[in-house]
Parts: C-alpha cells; sequence; structure tokens
C-alpha cells in the first residue's frame, strides 16, 4: 500500500529582485501577453541561482529550483541548509503560504504550520482569545478549540498570563502558546519552522517529546526546520539539505547532518580558500585548512597525530587590537569550546599572517566537527562571525589489535596524569 502522503515534483520558486512595483508594470504585461496566447512564462527562463554571499548580475532570483522528494505517513523530515538555501520559502509552498512558480505538491490531508513566532496572534487580544484566533486560522472548530482548551494551556505553560493581552509576553511565551496550538490541531502534516531557537530548555525538551509522539504515537507527519542539529537527529528520521535553492543530499538524518557539517561536500581536503566575499574593508581571508603534523592538507586526518589548525589572512590596517577566535562545534551542532592566544604569544601584523594553533595528539575523538570564526577588536567587539565557516573529519590513526575498536562516548580525549603507589 503507498503509504506517501506528501509529494513535490520539480517545485521551483523564482522572486524579482528590488523593490516591489518597479518597473515591473512592463513585465506583468509581457506575462499578461504569453498567457493569453498560453505560452510559459519568459522570466522563467531567466534567472540566478539563491546564493546570498554573490551580488546580483540578474533582476530575477530562483529561491528555490527543481526539488523533488517524497515524504512517507508518519515520517519525520529534517530540512537542513544556511541561511537564504530557501528553506522558509519550501515550508511556505508546502503550507500554502505562497505558490510555486513551476512543479506541483500533492498532499493527503490537513497540514498545521508553525512558520513564524506568533504568527496569527493579536497582540491586543489575549491569551486565551488568541488560542481561539489562532485555532480557527489553522482549521480547528470552535467546538474543538473549547474541548482541548484546558489541555492547551497546560502544555503552553502560561496559565498564570491566559488572559493577559499577548503583547506584555516574551517572545518565548509566545512561541510556547503558538506551538502549543499547532500542536493540538492533529493535522495530517505538521510543518514546523526554527521554532524551538526560542524556547527554553525545558519548552524545547517537551516540544520535541510532543513531535516524537505526535509521528509516533499518533502516525502523523513532521516537516522540521531547525539550525539544531541535535534536535534533527534525535527527532527526524530522515532529511534534505538546501543549498542556494537546490536540493544538493537526501538521506537518513544522520548523514544529512553529516554532509551539511561537512561543509555541504564542497571541499575534498582539509583546506578551504576564500572568494572575494571574504574581503573586507579591514581584512581579506585567504583560506583555512586542518592538517596533521608532518602530513599535507590532502591526507586523511587522524587522531593520534598532533593537528595543525592554519588560517591565511591579510590585514589591511596594523592589527594591534585585534584577535582570532574560534568556536568549536561538534556533528550535532553543539558547542564543544572557544579558543584563542590566550597568552598573547603570536602578534598579527599588517598584511599577510599565516596564524598557526596546533591541537596535541590524541586531543578528539573520531567525528565530524565545524568551525566558527570570530574577529575581535579590543577584545570585545566582533568585526567578523562567520559560523559553519569550515568543517573537517577526524578519523581513528588505528589501534592495537585486540584492542576495543568502538568510538568511546564524547568528542574530547583528555591527557591527565595519572599515578600509582
Amino acid at each position: 500500500m503507498n503509504q506517501t502522503i506528501l509529494k513535490v515534483e520539480n517545485l521551483s520558486k523564482q522572486y524579482r529582485l528590488g523593490k516591489i512595483g518597479t518597473g515591473t508594470l512592463s513585465h506583468d504585461l509581457n506575462r499578461w501577453w504569453h498567457a493569453i496566447r498560453g505560452k510559459e512564462d519568459p522570466y522563467l527562463k531567466i534567472g540566478e541561482a539563491n546564493d546570498r554571499s554573490n551580488k546580483a548580475t540578474s533582476d530575477y532570483v530562483w529561491a528555490l529550483q527543481d526539488i523533488n522528494f517524497e515524504v512517507q505517513k508518519g515520517d519525520v523530515l529534517g530540512i537542513i541548509g544556511k541561511n537564504g538555501a530557501g528553506k522558509s520559502t519550501l515550508l511556505k509552498i508546502l503550507s500554502r503560504v505562497t505558490s510555486p512558480s513551476t512543479g506541483s505538491v500533492k498532499t493527503r490531508g490537513r497540514i498545521a504550520s508553525l512558520l513564524e513566532v506568533g504568527t496569527g496572534f493579536h497582540p491586543e487580544m489575549t491569551g486565551r482569545e488568541n488560542i481561539f484566533l489562532n485555532g480557527a486560522i489553522l482549521g480547528m472548530t470552535k467546538r474543538e478549540i473549547a474541548t482541548k482548551i484546558d489541555e492547551i494551556i497546560s502544555f503552553s505553560g502560561c496559565e498564570r498570563y491566559i488572559d493577559t493581552p499577548v503583547k506584555r509576553y516574551s517572545s518565548g511565551m509566545t512561541v510556547r502558546l503558538a506551538f502549543a496550538v499547532a500542536a493540538h490541531l492533529e493535522p495530517e502534516i505538521l510543518v514546523i519552522d526554527e521554532v524551538l531557537a526560542v524556547g527554553d530548555a525545558e519548552f524545547q525538551k517537551k516540544a520535541i517529546g510532543k513531535m516524537q509522539d505526535i509521528s509516533k504515537g499518533e502516525g502523523r507527519t513532521v516537516l522540521f526546520v531547525s539550525h539544531n542539529m541535535a534536535a534533527v537527529k534525535s527527532l527526524c528520521k530522515t532529511g534534505i539539505v538546501l543549498e542556494n535553492g537546490r536540493l544538493t543530499f537526501q538521506g537518513t538524518s544522520e548523514e544529512c547532518v553529516g554532509y551539511y557539517l561537512n561543509d555541504s561536500g564542497t571541499h575534498t581536503s582539509n583546506f578551504k580558500k576564500y572568494d572575494e566575499n571574504y574581503a573586507k574593508e579591514l581584512f581579506t581571508l585567504n583560506s583555512i585548512g586542518v592538517k596533521n603534523v608532518t602530513k599535507s592538507f590532502n591526507d586523511t586526518l587522524v587522531e593520534n597525530l598532533g593537528i595543525e589548525l592554519i588560517i591565511s589572512i591579510d590585514f589591511k590596517i596594523i592589527p594591534d587590537n585585534y584577535h582570532i577566535t574560534y568556536h568549536l562545534y561538534n556533528e550535532l551542532g553543539e558547542a564543544l569550546f572557544s579558543f584563542y592566544d590566550s597568552k598573547g604569544d603570536t602578534k598579527l601584523k599588517m598584511g599577510t599572517n599565516q596564524l598557526t594553533c596546533t591541537i596535541p595528539a590524541d586531543f578528539f575523538q573520531s567525528g565530524n566537527y565545524s568551525l566558527a570564526l570570530f574577529i575581535i577588536k579590543d577584545k570585545r567587539t566582533a568585526v567578523f562571525v562567520e559560523r559553519d565557516i569550515f568543517g573537517f573529519t577526524v578519523v581513528d590513526g588505528g589501534r592495537e589489535l585486540g584492542v576495543y575498536m568502538g568510538r568511546e562516548p564524547g568528542f574530547i580525549r583528555p591527557q591527565f596524569k595519572w599515578s600509582v603507589q
């Protein structure tokens, strides 16, 4: 029996750049002339890929282009991608907030969407009134809402403020209430866009538990967008990765997270060169690479040799009051630690700097890691921040025969001093 509940075929969405309503009358007339003659929209043949880091040379951009995937009933699909990759556009099309330029979306059953914090909430109305308003927008009847209102209020954790206008709620309280309404709608497909980024730890745990109950216990389907890779891996069974408006990878949630954190498979070695988009007023970022001591960037990175993290950067000023900081993340997207030259052993100079940080052997467990780069001025102001700027994989360097070959828990292998008497 076919259990496909959602099918996306050749889906594309095109937008016009610039100010709305400026210089589009001729385009609208041209579209109308093609339409009455039964011909294709002439502007679907032009347009650029949705790469937010490059300067546009066309008035049109493909926010999504040729997206194809299927979702089975009861599945939880994770949708992963960098900011501007097209995730929210895809969810808006699936939720019928906007229509595609080409392609089709076929669904079975009712779709409930939670796309932004407080969507459909009126700030002057109380939380209780907004439950009825938001429930009606999502397709619930007044009787259906009334029978579930106590359960919704209890789940949201906003009982004390439920008769207070929503304009006095914090963003966390608002998203709690909005999620509680959507989760109790009982749709066949629940679409959720990054709402867990706002809630606190307690609410995130409760929300993930509710979504697991929805998918496993009630057999409903969830489409989940998040930058929290731990949440994606724990909640989702399958996933897709979007990049510049295109679907670049499909697989299990673990495979998708690994692909995404390994810089979406865009480099084959442990060295990455940066283009003119990283040429700033004060500096130019040239490259970042990691390699084992005495090895090259093309060699596999192993855990039982020292690791060198090397950045090449040109400063256009005398950078006496600047320093470089890294944040290291594991394959779940969880921050492990930050590090920089706290002792001041290195001094950045005007012109080309090749800054090397040496990490001792057997410091990392095998696994996937990603870096965020910060350039800090006066030890307090970040003048440059780029998350997921570089990803690398550390593998087991080989162990003696008969030694446990599985992966040890955790991500760091601390080297402690031991003694016995």
